[in-house]
């Protein structure tokens, strides 16, 4: 699976505490003809990409190594180690940091959103998450790929917004 051609089929880990969202999620990944891997929490995600506190492992024989993945694709809120956390030690690695992390939320919290989108997220999905959301992933993974620059991240909401409505809401936030 580590060849580039037509036949490339994309590894997504897929990380959520509710088996129902998860099992959403892998159904519409698979629709898509990505290789799934599913895990139901931070920590079961750290596992299998290697990482155990703030630490990687350097032992060349955990399963971890041998797997790539292409994408990863989280629930924000989840109990020991949300999302957020998750994008974050993710993006510290060395190894993993080129991994685009896309979170998805059933809130739809702005200030949660820019955060996510500012610390490296590649996009943030509100749930349900839907077959046009699945699709605005293929991008970021071609990305990967190819070593294309990224063009298509989302930016976040405050740089959407004329000067005048940021000062305003800057001016609000500091009253």
């Amino acid at each position: 699976m580590n060849g580039l051609g037509a036949e490339t089929q994309f590894h997504v880990l897929a990380v959520d505490d509710s088996i129902i969202d998860r099992k959403l999620i892998e159904r519409l990944l698979k629709t898509s003809s990505y290789q799934v891997t599913a895990v139901e929490s931070g920590v079961k995600a750290l596992e299998f990409l290697g990482l155990v506190g703030d630490e990687e492992f350097s032992n060349s024989n955990s399963k971890c190594q041998s797997v790539e993945v292409n994408l990863i694709i989280t629930d924000y809120s989840m109990p020991a180690i949300t999302g957020y956390d998750l994008l974050r030690k993710i993006k510290k690695s060395t190894s993993l940091r080129d991994i685009p992390v896309v979170i998805m939320s059933s809130e739809n919290v702005p200030s949660r959103i820019n955060s996510c989108l500012e610390h490296g997220a590649e996009e943030f999905f509100l749930k349900p998450v839907r077959q046009s959301d699945v699709n605005k992933l293929r991008p970021h993974l071609m990305r990967g790929q190819k070593n294309v620059p990224n063009l298509n991240k989302r930016k976040p909401v405050e740089e959407c917004l004329s000067p005048d409505r940021i000062r305003a809401k800057l001016n609000h936030d500091l009253e």
